[in-house]
């Protein structure tokens, strides 16, 4: 018999998300789980029942026989009351897994509750910030959604525009933006409230966020304080820091308080209540319809004056303290959440093979109970040993310099003869050519012959040099160049082969004319290609 995956009906108020998609129920189904999902589970996030049962899921009404009759339970929220006294937990048959957000540090009530029985817990709040865990990352999935949603709370809020505008009616500046804390919330804050046309400045403790603030093309502010201290924990959260920074921390914001329209908080420690950083004395300098979104009302918030769940006014200001700003979107939030669960279960091996692997970090991190026995926390990570210096290789001295090329001749420092480089080949030749030219010259048919070989001699001599000094990556670039110079060599053979009597001058400028009209068709063949590589296929 395959093994049985229910998706509830989440029973806190107001919540729109559920934990599985149509799209997710079928990548589920191929990995062999048999779904279930509760009647309405997902009609508030645009999933109705008959979306689940087309895509292969049964749709059950009753939520207590569809936890008792399942062997993983996957959910967004913990577990909880229901609405007839029942706690949900009790519903979950011995030997079966549940998984979801549980929050241990703040609900060890809920633990003690998952120990009865031989039910095993993951939290998907403890999936570990690596490289291999993003694809399950839950929080930073749902922190994206967050971050975008709190810019669109405020700028319904505002006032005013977000870019500047100019019309025939006046101008208006762009919005000011500050948002504090630049982790994934913060960044998707950013880039949503500079794709609306403010201009964002933004925050961070953790010095490696600076060029990723920047790249997103807004300002990052800078404390006048050294920073020896790192602001970013093993896991990629926000470290607690010193008063001294907190000190210059706090003046920051109340400077830019002054000047921003809008200020989204972000800033979160694990475990621990919100560090407050915009005081009542911050609020009652902002200038009137100004917006504080504070993204950590949950854990008490960022700023003294905010109410989780509500939007309030202080002294002009508005503050919105949602604590549901991921289930206002809840269409996507579901997808992303339903599509992290789905990567968690196919590391763990799918229906054929479903396995709770201490061997793997992530799972080992994120489980707080198995099989009733208690495993959270984990273990410490063993510390890195110092990496070794490696053996110094023998190094082999280093070999003589070549000679150095000489334009003759002779004889270098060592008393090795130098080589003769083909530049200055090239070069010795034209001075012999130039010189038996000027013994040779009385003779010559042409009155102004030494003048002309001169310079075309010379010609062909800083041609070949501007050539050979330039990269081969440029020798496209160039053609543009030598099809106007084999232009002017066509017209100069021209009126070589013009005059009445076939004499030097004339062999020339046939060759001359013949040389530059095959560097000038060479030249449009190639830009031709060029042209073809950058067309539209059909065009």
């Amino acid at each position: 018999m395959a093994m049985r995956i229910a998706i509830p009906k989440e029973v806190v108020s107001g919540e729109r998300r559920v934990a599985a998609t149509p799209d997710t129920v079928k990548k589920l189904i191929k990995m062999g789980f048999d779904v279930s999902v509760e009647t309405g589970a997902g009609t508030l996030a645009n999933y109705p029942d008959e979306s689940y049962e087309s895509a292969g899921a049964s749709v059950e009404p009753d939520a207590a026989s569809l936890w008792n009759s399942s062997d993983l339970v996957c959910k967004i929220h913990p577990p909880q009351l229901r609405s007839d006294g029942s706690h949900e937990l009790d519903s979950l048959k011995d030997g079966a897994t549940i998984i979801s957000l549980l929050f241990p540090e703040q609900n060890p009530e809920l633990v003690e509750h998952l120990q009865r029985g031989s039910k095993t817990a993951i939290a998907l709040d403890k999936i570990p910030r690596i490289t291999r865990a993003q694809k399950m990352d839950v929080l930073s999935s749902m922190a994206n959604i967050a971050g975008y949603r709190a810019v669109l709370e405020a700028a319904h809020l505002y006032g005013g525009f977000f870019g500047g505008q100019i019309t025939a009616a006046g101008k208006t500046r762009p919005a000011q933006v500050l948002v504090i804390g630049a982790g994934v919330a913060g960044l998707a804050a950013i880039g949503t409230a500079r794709g609306l046309g403010a201009e964002v400045r933004a925050f961070d403790v953790r010095p490696a966020t600076k060029e990723q603030v920047e790249s997103m093309g807004a300002r990052f502010l800078m404390l006048d304080v050294p920073m020896d201290e790192s602001g970013e924990s093993s896991g990629g959260y926000a470290n607690i820091m010193s008063d001294e920074f907190l000190q210059a921390e706090l003046a920051c914001f109340a400077e830019q308080a002054k000047e921003v329209d809008i200020i989204v908080t972000t800033a979160l420690i694990p475990g621990r209540p919100a560090p407050e950083l915009i005081l009542q004395e911050m609020v009652d300098s902002m200038k009137p319809g100004s917006v504080i979104v504070d993204l950590a009302a949950e854990q008490g918030g960022n700023c003294t004056a905010t109410v989780p769940g509500e939007v309030v006014m202080s002294s002009g200001v508005h503050i919105v303290g949602y604590t549901d700003l991921t289930s206002r979107l809840p269409t996507h939030a579901s997808q992303f959440f339903g599509t992290n669960v789905v990567n968690l279960l196919s590391d763990m091996g799918g229906a054929e093979d479903f396995k709770v692997d201490f061997e793997d970090e992530v799972l080992r991190k994120s489980t707080i109970v198995r099989e009733g026995e208690l495993t959270w926390p984990p273990p410490p990570d063993p510390e890195k040993p110092a990496a070794a210096e490696p053996a110094k290789a023998a190094v082999p001295a280093p070999e003589a310099p070549a000679p150095k090329k000489s334009s003759g001749h002779g004889h270098g420092p060592s008393g090795e003869p130098m080589a003769v480089g083909p530049r200055n080949l090239i070069a010795l030749t034209l001075a012999v050519v130039l010189a038996i030219i000027g013994f040779t010259a009385e003779s010559a048919p042409v009155p102004h012959f030494v003048q002309q070989v001169t310079v075309f001699l010379l010609a062909c001599f800083i041609g070949w040099q501007v050539v050979w000094s330039v990269t081969p990556a440029l020798h496209t670039p160039l053609m543009s160049v030598t099809n106007a110079i084999s232009g002017i060599i066509v017209v100069g053979g021209l009126l070589g082969v013009a005059g009445p009597e076939l004499n030097t001058a004339a062999i020339l400028g046939a060759v001359a004319i013949l040389v530059a009209s095959i560097n000038i068709a060479g030249g449009f063949l190639v830009t031709q290609r060029m042209l073809q590589m950058f067309r539209k296929e059909g065009n």
